[in-house]
């Protein structure tokens, strides 16, 4: 009897003493080595990028707090908010008992984050500038959840929706686009976002692609110079490329143009290219159809 007490001990002992879960660890987008002691059971998401990445690599139901704007699946708005990306309730977040804080590497202000990070909370930093980064954030949140098998799942199928356009439009001429990012002052993005990315797919060439800036602010006079094929941006909702647009109204008097004088002026959903999330093969496939739009237009 007294061995058997002795030996369940033992055994009670043994099982205490190992962890519930392994240590998960991964690099991210900061190069940064994450280790977590056990996968991550309560996340606050600091960018809505970030939201759609965790919901669809299988943590949706972990988030304990997230930004304002992270309104992607229709559930992530019903977590509470802790700020947006330029102001972080600090006090919240702490109050949250996060295990892990997912933070927009350069959309989340700097002296915030290094505040989170003082306090000995890990932090994940999620900048994907490549569509393949969206697919390698995916599985590196599985990892660090626990929820590798969701995750792999999500990563390729994402994969696949890039790998097809790629073959699809492979072969196409090329078409040089200037990428309107904002009027006053101009400004575009340039070979290192994620939208250069977007139209490379699609066998688009970024106007300022060889730009330093990475949203750098350009002249009339350059654009017009550049003579893009066709202009895009971004915009509330559903692609409108077949109305006219008040974000190229500037533009109406610059009929030399050639986007200007075949009407290749198109309009993307935001949410679509601007959220480095998987919904950015939906609007890469957009973005391919109006190149297909501009390409049908070329005289002869």
């Amino acid at each position: 009897m007294k061995a058997f007490y002795v030996a369940s001990a033992a055994s009670a002992l043994l099982i205490a003493a190992m962890p519930a879960h392994a240590a998960v660890s991964v690099v991210d987008d900061a190069g940064e080595t994450v280790t977590l002691a056990q996968p991550a059971r309560r996340i606050v998401s600091l960018a809505p990028h970030v939201t759609e990445l965790i919901f669809a690599a299988g943590g949706g139901d972990r988030i304990v707090g997230t930004v304002s704007y992270s309104d992607y699946p229709p559930q992530a708005r019903d977590i509470p908010r802790v700020g947006d990306n330029k102001a972080l309730d600090l006090e919240r977040i702490a109050a949250l008992k996060p295990d892990l804080i997912v933070v927009w590497r350069h959309g989340n202000a700097q002296k915030q984050t290094d505040r989170l990070r003082a306090l000995g909370m890990p932090l994940f930093f999620s900048e994907p500038r490549k569509l393949d980064g969206i697919a390698d954030n995916l599985e590196k949140l599985g990892t660090l959840m626990g929820t590798t098998p969701v995750a792999h799942r999500a990563a390729t199928d994402f994969r696949q929706q890039v790998s097809t356009l790629r073959k699809t439009y492979a072969g196409r001429p090329p078409v040089t686009v200037f990428y309107q990012v904002w009027q006053q002052p101009l400004m575009t993005l340039n070979g290192e976002h994620m939208v250069s990315d977007l139209l490379a797919l699609c066998g688009g060439r970024n106007l300022f692609g060889k730009e330093a800036a990475l949203v750098p602010t350009v002249s009339v006079e350059a654009v017009v110079a550049g003579n893009p094929e066709v202009m895009l941006t971004a915009g509330m909702g559903a692609t409108r490329s077949d109305k006219p647009l008040a974000d190229f109204a500037m533009w109406e008097k610059w009929k030399q143009v050639t986007a200007v004088a075949r009407n290749n002026l198109f309009v993307i959903d935001g949410d679509l290219v601007n959220r480095a999330g998987p919904r950015v093969a939906q609007g890469a496939a957009e973005i391919c159809k109006d190149l297909d739009v501009a390409r049908s237009r070329r005289p002869g």
